[in-house]
């Protein structure tokens, strides 16, 4: 009987997973709003300001690993990450870990510290992945003379490495690239981009 608790406990442990969570607020910027929840399995999920119907991604295990390095690395927030000196406001960024219980929080608006840095600009890459992905969506709906512009931001994206889960825009590209609607141009790049993204790489940066 021992041993099956044991192992229960084992497993309620391993079906609650580490979990981050980053917001940031700053008013006037586009958005001025983001809140960012993911585990340690690589489940993700992205929302603006009042967002009831979130974005949900999947994050590939080294992209995961090397996020929850760098939370290691910070003391999982047990410490203050502010920069002591003066800069201009770019933002309140929130980083939050939890985990059974453990909860710990930190707050700044800009840092020093090259860990924090690099966490800080995962999230960016996160939020710029998950807007790139709506506008494509709204163009392949809406605009379809829009598309190919969509595409091309995405393109760049890739090619300066702030892609992030790029397996999340395989679905779009497929009805894009099977779509004889949308110009062929558009097409020719959203099949291109499927090559790139099927295989489930990350562009790192």
């Amino acid at each position: 009987m021992r041993v099956f608790l044991l192992a229960f406990g084992w497993l309620a442990a391993a079906a609650d997973p580490a979990r981050i969570s980053y917001t940031k607020s700053f008013p006037g910027s586009n958005p001025p709003y983001v809140a960012i929840q993911l585990d340690e399995t690589g489940r993700g999920e992205y929302r603006e300001k009042d967002d009831e119907d979130p974005l949900l991604f999947q994050l590939g295990e080294q992209e995961t690993r090397q996020i929850f390095a760098l939370v290691d690395k910070l003391d999982r927030f047990r410490r203050p990450l502010e920069a002591s000196a003066k800069v201009a406001f770019t933002g309140w960024k929130t980083f939050r870990y939890e985990r059974d219980g453990e909860r710990h929080e930190v707050k700044f608006n800009f840092s020093a510290d090259a860990d924090a840095r690099a966490l800080w600009d995962w999230f960016e890459r996160i939020t710029e992945s998950a807007l790139l992905l709506q506008r494509l969506e709204r163009a392949a709906r809406y605009d379809r003379l829009g598309v190919n512009q969509a595409l091309l931001e995405l393109e760049i994206a890739w090619d300066r490495k702030r892609l992030v889960a790029p397996q999340q825009f395989v679905p779009v590209l497929e009805r894009i690239v099977r779509n004889q609607a949308y110009m062929h141009i558009a097409r020719e790049r959203a099949s291109r981009l499927l090559d790139l993204f099927r295989t489930g790489s990350s562009s790192e940066p």
